[in-house]
């Protein structure tokens, strides 16, 4: 992709995702947890777009932080925990995911914790691959104890925030829902989809059958 496209590509993209957040604002289910959900992906957001001149991602890393955030920015909406897919599969398709799955719970915020590890593992990846040494196994085992990482921390600023804010509050934004074990279960399917996200780039590495050049896999190439 020429430069040109890419700064169209990725201005494309920021101002759709601008708009979805401004549509995601009106008549939230929570005022208060849609701000909660929203200042790490302003913190996010504003990090790509400064450091953007000097060390921009790839197409397709940035493309994968977009379809992060419209699957985020759906549940800030709703909470998590409220996400009406049940009510909308029913109306659209004539069937419960509840009665197919056998599963009486809002699974939306599992959803998002999978789209986590699956979508965000790349452009982790990426970083890593551009700014360190890091090859081969340690390469993906790095990612893969990073997403674990930020999965814990996340489920320690939901446990502080929670225990702050209190109420009805605290539980749209911690989502729990009465699952003792609901932030082990997040982090593991956070770290699954890490996992499945890197093993298959893995493959597609090994799978590469055109010879490169040094100089060029050092510029072009993230697969190795």
């Amino acid at each position: 992709m020429q430069p040109n496209q890419r700064i169209r590509h990725d201005l494309t993209l920021l101002m759709v995702f601008l708009v979805i957040v401004v549509v995601s604002g009106f008549s939230p289910r929570s005022r208060v947890d849609w701000a909660l959900e929203n200042l790490l992906v302003l913190l996010l957001v504003g990090t790509l777009v400064a450091v953007s001149r000097r060390f921009r991602l790839s197409a397709t890393s940035i493309t994968l932080v977009f379809a992060f955030l419209c699957v985020h920015e759906l549940g800030a909406h709703y909470t998590y925990s409220l996400v009406p897919y049940e009510h909308w599969s029913s109306a659209w398709f004539g069937f419960s995911v509840e009665q197919a799955s056998g599963v009486h719970r809002n699974h939306y915020d599992r959803l998002v914790h999978l789209s986590y590890g699956l979508l965000l593992a790349y452009p982790v990846r990426e970083v890593l691959w551009r700014l360190t040494p890091l090859r081969g196994f340690w390469l993906f085992f790095v990612t893969l104890n990073f997403m674990l990482s930020t999965s814990a921390v996340y489920e320690l600023v939901e446990w502080i925030g929670g225990a702050f804010l209190g109420n009805d509050t605290a539980k749209a934004f911690v989502g729990a829902q009465n699952d003792p074990w609901d932030s082990q279960k997040d982090m593991a399917i956070a770290v699954a989809g890490a996992f499945a996200s890197l093993s298959l780039v893995s493959l597609r590495g090994m799978l590469q059958k055109q010879p490169v050049t040094t100089a060029c896999r050092k510029k072009h190439n993230l697969w190795g």
